[in-house]
């Protein structure tokens, strides 16, 4: 409970009280032992699933005048735990993410504890240096000889930044006239990449018109022919294509554009090449599959989610520029009370003008820490493994009676499959079949958040005309072959009644 002094003002709080010393610890063991420890096991749930309702009710939300005991935050949080899902659970492969890595924690307990501001050298130097450390360290896994970077919340964000600097070089005076003092400027995509482009269309200010949508081939890769031909009828129409985002592990096929024509293309055009690679990036972590990303290096800026397939704590988004510099040439406003020229430091350490955040959330220490612990070696056999396991499982599934690749291979380690129960096999495949088809997925879905036992994502592709389907996300290092034969015994046992 609060404390008070005898002039009724509230006490501060000193980490050297017992009562708060118990505190932490009571919280650290539970944490420990009901969050972390259960959360590998496979023969525990991957969610307790409550209609939302329900969840606020169990939750206990209400905030009161008066504080409640501290053991009853103990039992808030354990209840937040039973309300949560276990990402780090092997049967979690539902999203782009996993569980986190114990080092990667590690520097995510320590960064709430120091509780720095990543603006500048005078508040955070730790920070600061590690962050110019780790984007030298990023920079040179792309190419890019004098790259640097900022962390970002989220790729969407780093998307974001990326149409902000392509139009800051199209027009710098934009930085001061607006978009008022320019003819119109469009972006492109491929008809697979990310929505963000458009969200980021929006908030800058373009208008989602102003996206424009390159064909993909039947795997989801660009095709480069529609790319040079969209470009070239934006110009005929008087209007500036600025930017094309490539991708580099698409969110739903997992597909990996052809980077090299894509750069060629864009340099013939000095149209600025971004490439999304929040998914794929890890493939740059590995000898054996970097050539996944040949021609990145060509790129002028690139967004790599390091907390998807890598593992660090949510969230841990790399945005890097070829052109030393530039971030700083397109955002900087030299606060006064930030930024003063005159420190008894090199200033050019004080790196928030780089991003249009001021304040800014410490995400490099658990990723050096992560890195650091498992080196270089650790980080590529991390991503290997996860690829292994997708081979594996497209080779169960093309031997299993009921499944259907929607890609004969994939690319990355996105594998999608409808699953087609007895009372479909055999039949016609007419517009009405496949409309039934395209409703088991959901059907399943449901009978797995009940039951706990396992999540999957399923989803329709509309650009291709294909109806929902199953969409097996692998990226946690504790999933081992038995766990991709579960997904596919599990599915046949939720589905074959319907």
């Amino acid at each position: 409970m609060a404390e008070y002094d005898n002039s009724n003002r509230l006490k501060g709080y000193s980490y050297a009280e017992p009562e708060i010393q118990q505190f932490v610890k009571d919280f650290s063991k539970l944490i420990l032992n009901e969050a972390l420890i259960p959360q590998t096991d496979p023969n525990t749930k991957v969610l307790n699933f409550r209609q939302p309702l329900d969840l606020q009710k169990f939750l206990d939300l209400e905030i009161y005048e008066e504080p409640v005991p501290r053991e009853k935050l103990l039992e808030l949080g354990r209840k937040v735990i039973d309300g949560s899902i276990v990402p780090g659970h092997p049967r979690f492969l539902n999203q782009l993410y996993t569980g986190v890595d114990p080092y990667s924690l590690f520097g995510a307990w320590l960064t709430e504890v120091l509780n720095c501001n990543v603006h500048t050298y005078e508040v955070s130097p730790a920070m600061v240096t590690l962050e110019n450390y780790i984007f030298k360290k990023i920079s040179s896994l792309i190419g890019y000889p004098d790259g640097e970077g900022i962390f970002c919340p989220g790729s969407s964000f780093s998307n974001l930044i990326a149409i902000h600097l392509a139009r800051f070089r199209h027009n710098p005076t934009l930085k001061e006239k607006g978009l008022f003092s320019c003819e119109p400027m469009v972006i492109l995509k491929s008809e697979d990449a990310h929505y963000s482009v458009e969200k980021g269309a929006n908030f800058l200010g373009f208008g989602t018109e102003s996206v424009v949508k390159v064909k993909s081939d039947d795997r989801g890769r660009v095709i480069p022919e529609d790319l040079e031909i969209k470009i070239q009828q934006c110009k005929q129409k008087k209007c500036a294509p600025i930017m094309f985002m490539a991708s580099c592990g698409t969110t739903v096929l997992g597909s990996f554009d052809d980077l090299e024509s894509v750069a060629d293309i864009c340099k013939r055009y000095n149209v600025w090449m971004h490439v999304d690679a929040a998914w794929g990036g890890g493939v740059m972590l590995s000898d054996k599959l970097k050539y996944l990303t040949k021609g990145i290096e060509r790129s002028d800026s690139v967004a790599w989610n390091i907390h998807k397939m890598s593992g660090a704590g949510i969230q841990c988004s790399a945005f890097v520029v070829k052109e030393k510099g530039f971030l700083e040439k397109c955002n900087a406003y030299r606060a006064e009370y930030l930024f003063q020229p005159d420190k008894i430091y090199d200033t050019s350490f004080d790196i928030g003008d780089r991003t249009i955040q001021c304040g800014r959330k410490n995400d490099v220490l658990k990723l050096w820490l992560m890195w650091k612990g498992r080196g270089d070696k650790a980080m590529g056999a991390r991503i290997e493994k996860a690829f292994d396991l997708a081979a594996y499982l497209t080779e169960k599934l093309k031997s299993t009676e009921g499944f259907r690749l929607v890609l004969p291979e994939f690319q990355c380690t996105n594998i999608s499959f409808w699953y087609i129960p007895p009372r479909l096999r055999g039949k016609q495949e007419t517009t009405e079949w496949w409309e039934e088809v395209g409703k088991v997925a959901p059907a399943i879905k449901g009978r797995m958040m009940l039951k706990g036992s396992i999540m999957i994502s399923y989803q329709p592709l509309s650009s291709k005309g294909l109806v929902n389907f199953f969409r097996v996300i692998i990226a946690n290092p504790v999933c081992e072959r038995s766990d991709m034969d579960f997904i596919v015994d599990e599915i046949i046992n939720l589905g074959q009644d319907l």
